[in-house]
């Protein structure tokens, strides 16, 4: 294993954290800044997905967890491509820890009695507070599986597809839209049916879906990883 620092071998080098001269561990800064925004979008993801949104000028729709989900994508790839696949891959475990506090939160805040103000004077917030999230618990069911399933899938890919030659701007762009596209289709077929089958007709949704994650995965994707990765060395450099 290569042990350089990721600013001096960002492209092809797996680091690990080294313990400093006081005896703790020091993780790039890059590493800690992208674990917890990492945190923040896998709940935000579940919470947006309750929206569907127009595709217009079409009928297709997309829920608009695709939103966070994208970013999920890119900082996994560009963890795996300064870090490498195994901090990418442990990032996407540690994701599951914030999804389920937040989810243990959200049951425990809709059993508490409100409190007497809002029932008398709030009534119409409550029951669309209560409406909402009652019904979101099939997103929460959802989302782990398609989480799961489809951002392994994306780190697999994209690590394959790196080869054993030092990675160019373009290649880089090239596998994280590929890796985004495929990954993104699969999780759009796991939580669609998942979380809405049964409740509306989700073929629009489903197609939507697809059209929407696999088009935004080679149209911004690329850019994003590559500015994802930039952000990253400079704040390495920094710290």
């Amino acid at each position: 294993m290569n042990t350089a620092t990721p600013a001096q071998a960002p492209s092809t080098s797996e680091t690990s954290p080294a313990p400093s001269a006081a005896g703790m561990i020091q993780m790039p800064r890059g590493l800690f800044v992208y674990l917890m925004l990492y945190g923040g979008m896998t709940v935000l993801a579940g919470v947006l997905a309750f929206k569907q949104v127009q595709l217009w000028p079409t009928d297709l729709a997309v829920e608009s967890g695709i939103f966070a989900f994208l970013i999920l994508v890119v900082i996994s790839s560009t963890v795996s491509q300064l870090y490498g696949q195994k901090y990418a891959t442990r990032i996407v475990w540690l994701g599951f820890v914030p999804l389920l506090i937040a989810s243990v939160l959200m049951q425990l805040v809709l059993a508490l009695p409100p409190s007497v103000e809002m029932l008398s004077g709030r009534a119409d917030d409550l029951a669309a507070f209560e409406r909402v999230h009652n019904t979101v618990w099939r997103v929460w069911a959802a989302s782990p599986a398609a989480y799961i399933v489809s951002l392994l899938l994306n780190i697999w890919i994209f690590d394959r597809l790196r080869g054993s030659g030092e990675a160019s701007t373009i290649g880089l762009m090239i596998r994280g839209a590929v890796a985004s596209a495929l990954s993104q289709a699969v999780d759009s077929v796991i939580f669609i049916t998942l979380a809405f089958y049964g409740l509306f007709p989700i073929m629009d949704l489903l197609i939507g879906q697809v059209i929407a994650k696999v088009a935004l995965s080679i149209v911004l994707v690329p850019f994003l990883i590559t500015g994802g990765v930039r952000l990253a060395k400079w704040l390495d450099a920094r710290g």
